[in-house]
């Protein structure tokens, strides 16, 4: 599909997710030729290193693509995302965005490497969106029920970690622990809440966080017929999104051990699931780790094929840096 060692830029590099996204380009050993590193004028003529070798970040400006760049991982805004990601698509540039600028533009592909990979194919804007954090880590044990026993409705509710409003958000719950409620990134103090608010609220009385989950997951999944609802709530913890989702199925399972199993048999997906010993997925476990951790899988006994279960994984990881890092692989791979 291109070169197998790209020429590859970084843009937002001094981000949180940016930071991210070089510690699993390195933890990977992702290949390239040449690397680039881009920021706003504020990080520009910062130092980084990479595998041993000092690089010098750039400002991001219109001519940053003028040299010859294979693929970009955009970090940075969606404002940036807007008016960056098209001069790079111009000059012959994939950009792989973790904004939600592209997300829902039907001529750019929404994909999560273990669920829809082929979708790297149809890239018709030279761009590829990156879904949000909390959709990712939930497509993967969705995939995996879809694709055996078909959806039939679809609930989620989540409990999202701070750091998926950036240092802002970390920074409030910092000073709220210490004592000091700050309202830098939420509408109120985090420390000690519980806050159903992430982003703005709609017209529907519905969350952009909770219509994001709706429409992704129609989006990925390549089927808008299946309902799906969702509630979005921001929790006191740093690293780490968590997330209680019930799934009724289109045909009937014959024990809680298949759809294990199912899971399990899932890329990407490990199953934490002894109840007897406590054992379930952790967000203080899962931070730093690029996997999803199911677990707490259960029938639910109010529908027909009913299931619930208990998803977490860190946002930043696969929920941003390592599915975007994840994307890049597979452009780089022989069709």
């Amino acid at each position: 599909m291109m070169n197998k060692k790209p020429n590859l830029a970084v843009v937002g590099v001094t981000g949180v997710v940016g930071t991210t996204f070089l510690k699993v380009l390195e933890e990977n050993d992702f290949p390239f030729e040449n690397l680039y590193f881009m920021a706003s004028a504020r990080s520009a003529g910062k130092t980084i290193t990479f595998k041993g070798k000092d690089y010098v970040v750039e400002e991001l400006t219109e001519h940053s693509f003028d040299k010859p760049i294979d693929i970009a991982l955009f970090s940075a805004g969606g404002s940036v995302s807007e008016k960056f990601a098209p001069i790079a698509a111009a000059h012959g540039v994939t950009v792989v965005d973790n904004s939600s600028q592209w997300r829902m533009d039907p001529d750019v592909p929404l994909v999560v490497p273990e669920v829809n990979p082929e979708a790297v194919k149809d890239v018709k804007k030279g761009i590829i969106a990156n879904p949000n954090c909390s959709t990712i880590q939930a497509m993967l044990p969705i995939k995996a029920l879809h694709d055996k026993y078909g959806i039939k409705r679809i609930v989620y509710s989540t409990y999202q970690a701070v750091s998926g409003a950036g240092m802002k958000g970390i920074n409030d719950l910092k000073n709220g622990l210490a004592g000091n409620d700050t309202c830098n990134a939420f509408p109120h103090p985090i420390a000690g809440n519980c806050l159903p608010q992430i982003d703005v609220f709609l017209e529907n009385g519905y969350t952009k966080e909770e219509m994001k989950m709706i429409n992704e997951t129609h989006k990925i999944l390549g089927d808008d017929s299946i309902p799906v609802t969702a509630t979005c709530v921001r929790v006191p913890v740093f690293d780490s999104h968590s997330e209680s989702i019930n799934v009724e199925l289109k045909t009937p399972f014959e024990s809680i051990d298949e759809i294990k199993e199912c899971f399990a048999a899932f890329p990407g997906i490990v199953v934490q699931d002894d109840p007897a010993n406590s054992v379930y997925p952790l967000a203080r476990e899962a931070a730093g780790k690029n996997e999803v951790f199911v677990g707490r899988i259960r029938r639910d006994f109010s529908v027909e094929n009913g299931i619930n279960f208990w998803c977490v994984s860190d946002n930043i990881r696969k929920g941003a840096a390592t599915n975007t890092v994840q994307i890049a692989e597979t452009l780089i791979k022989e069709d």
